[in-house]
């Protein structure tokens, strides 16, 4: 069953994929009970090249032992590679289990290997480093396409804001709509790096109006914007937990925090501007009281997933409109407020 439904999806989606301008995409998302598996293929920018395989594999309740898991992710990884035509090498194997490490880090971010197995990607005319063997994600959240697209869209002489940005893949596209000026902001060196290198893919690089900031991004909120900072268009997707011994905030959980950190982002809006919000944390809603003053609100989650998630819960996702008068900076002893 588990091959068959492959080469079925393999058939449509390759299909499906060049008519959109990519090559990435969610080839399998635990379609099958006895299989709780996800597979995500990368494609390269020469079709004729192939492409690679990620499987993650997730804990099946009927495997009794060690042994009977190994058996059954053996066999499973026989049958991919079968029915995609793939050798051995071109498939990388990797099991969720936690979603944090010991510290409440985002485990997701974690180096699992050093190999640096790197391919570039195409997505609607951008380009994208992706690491398919060192870490469980490999640098470019699939989910988050239709949502990366609508920045570019939306970009043109805009400035724009990115927070937990991740490999700034966001960004890039940002740019390449043509936002007159963008933030990039992330607690970690080396995606920031990432995030250069995927510019220098494109053809672009860093100056005086597109900036990286490595700072913890609820600290930075924290400041609050610099006299005269505003943006157009700020995307805000965060972690759904984090207690990081890097950040100087004791926790973050996104079911608690949302309120308090939509009010924070709200300072750096401009007027007329918006807000991209997004979580993947399961279960969550946004109550209306958690909309800053003078914003409108409206849910786009049934348009940024994309086609290719059968999981049409992958991620939550709303955009919020701006409408109001400038509040005035606060003052320093304003700006330590708890969560």
């Amino acid at each position: 069953m588990l091959g068959d439904r492959l080469s079925k999806r393999m058939k449509h989606l390759s299909r499906w994929a060049r008519r959109r301008g990519i090559a990435c995409f969610r080839l399998y998302d635990r379609d099958i009970p006895d299989h709780p598996i996800v597979i995500d293929w990368y494609g390269g920018e020469d079709p004729d090249e192939g492409g690679d395989a990620v499987v993650w594999f997730h804990q099946r309740t009927r495997d009794e032992t060690e042994q009977a898991t190994r058996d059954y992710q053996a066999s499973t990884c026989t049958t991919i590679r079968e029915r995609l035509r793939l050798p051995s090498d071109r498939l990388f194997v990797k099991r969720r289990a936690r979603q944090r490490d010991e510290g409440g880090g985002r485990a997701q971010y974690q180096k699992l290997d050093s190999r640096r197995v790197l391919r570039v990607v195409p997505e609607h005319g951008a380009r994208f480093e992706v690491n398919l063997s060192d870490y469980l994600d490999v640098g470019l959240f699939l989910d988050q396409r239709p949502n990366r697209l609508a920045v570019r869209d939306r970009a043109e002489g805009r400035r724009v804001l990115n927070l937990f940005a991740y490999t700034g893949s966001f960004s890039v596209q940002a740019r390449l709509g043509g936002a007159s000026r963008t933030t990039t902001v992330d607690l970690s060196r080396t995606y920031l790096d990432w995030y250069r290198r995927n510019l220098g893919l494109n053809g672009l690089d860093l100056d005086e109006h597109h900036r990286a900031v490595q700072a913890d991004c609820l600290d930075w909120l924290e400041q609050g914007p610099e006299p005269g900072e505003a943006y157009d268009l700020v995307v805000c997707d965060p972690p759904t937990f984090s207690n990081s011994k890097r950040m100087r905030s004791d926790s973050f959980a996104i079911e608690r925090d949302h309120a308090h950190l939509l009010d924070r982002v709200a300072r750096f809006v401009a007027p007329g501007g918006e807000v991209l919000f997004s979580t993947n944390a399961r279960g969550f809603d946004l109550p209306p009281q958690a909309v800053p003053s003078g914003f409108g609100c409206r849910e786009i989650t049934h348009r940024s997933v994309p086609e290719d998630f059968r999981n049409r819960t992958i991620h939550r996702c709303w955009r919020l409109a701006e409408g109001w008068t400038p509040r005035a900076r606060p003052a320093p002893s304003e700006r330590t407020g708890g969560t």
